[in-house]
């Protein structure tokens, strides 16, 4: 954290030397996730084809956005999203079975580089410059704080500190954010954005779920009913349930990592700043130049 902090600061010094090169602004939009939890009669399958829109939440946030080359940007973002889940919305019968539900708030950073692929200097061609579209696709590194809950006996308990399977993972871990956007910049200094963001992540327990049930049950009848959800079922109603989900028997699927994705519209200011140079008696270079008025593009 004092890295970002110090970073921030020492581009922050720069604000007022650039010309039209840096916005601001902030992000609402929606959340998704792909895990263990979702699907329909299928076991787990990649991408958006496992997700459920029934348990799309929201994301909102906040970055800052520099242009350092004609089609390169870099930014740094905050997001705060949630995702959640529940087996209840599944028709596989080992997911329905397993009967568990979880939420998780995450705080997210990140920073990404833009390349645009496309762009538009002058729409509507009238010479003045003033309103522009960017397409770009981008990637870069990041770091989530992530804390899942399941609701049970009446309140979301935490459950990282239960070790459910036996393992005590880490809340903050790394992703890779990846994806495309566009935004439109009107009257230079106001944008309007819409961007895709999935986030590779390389953890598996987004949603606590990764491998199998304990061998050995908690001690205490509370963590009992915490891991094992199944008790939950009548068994005369749900005689499956006790069949494929018992202490040692595979839980989730080890072998893919979790991941989330947000779409997001966007609203930024651009900072009109001034390089030194250009100013009148300002710099080096000015001293040719007294007088002389530089109009800048953006």
């Amino acid at each position: 954290m004092r890295f970002l902090l110090v970073f921030l600061l020492l581009n922050c010094a720069f604000l007022l030397k650039s010309q039209w090169r840096w916005d601001y602004g902030a992000t609402l939009g929606f959340s998704n996730y792909l895990g263990d939890i979702g699907g329909k009669e299928k076991t787990r399958r990649d991408f958006a084809a496992d997700m459920k829109l029934a348990k799309t939440r929201w994301n909102v946030g906040g970055f800052i956005r520099h242009r350092w080359k004609p089609k390169l940007s870099w930014k740094f973002a905050v997001d705060y999203l949630r995702i959640e889940g529940d087996d209840h919305l599944s028709t596989n019968a080992g997911r329905y079975y397993r009967n568990f539900n979880f939420r998780n708030d995450i705080y997210d950073l990140a920073y990404t580089f833009e390349y645009f692929f496309y762009t538009n200097n002058d729409i509507g061609n009238n010479q003045r410059f003033q309103n522009q579209f960017r397409a770009y696709a981008f990637i870069g590194g990041g770091a989530f704080y992530s804390n899942p809950k399941s609701y049970y006996r009446g309140e979301y308990v935490s459950l990282q500190p239960h070790a459910t399977e036996g393992v005590i993972y880490h809340k903050w871990n790394m992703n890779i954010p990846m994806g495309a956007g566009f935004y439109f910049t009107v009257n230079r200094r106001n944008r309007l954005g819409f961007e895709i963001n999935y986030r590779k992540t390389f953890t598996d327990y987004l949603d606590d779920i990764s491998g199998n049930y304990p061998a050995t049950p908690p001690g205490s009848e509370y963590e009992q009913g915490l891991v094992l959800r199944t008790t939950e079922l009548n068994r005369e109603d749900n005689p499956g349930a006790y069949d494929s989900h018992t202490w040692g028997m595979k839980r989730g699927d080890s072998k893919h990592k979790d991941a989330y994705a947000t779409m997001s519209f966007s609203y930024s200011r651009v900072i009109r700043g001034r390089a030194t140079f250009y100013r009148p008696g300002g710099g080096f270079f000015n001293k040719k130049r007294k007088g002389r008025k530089i109009r800048a593009k953006f």
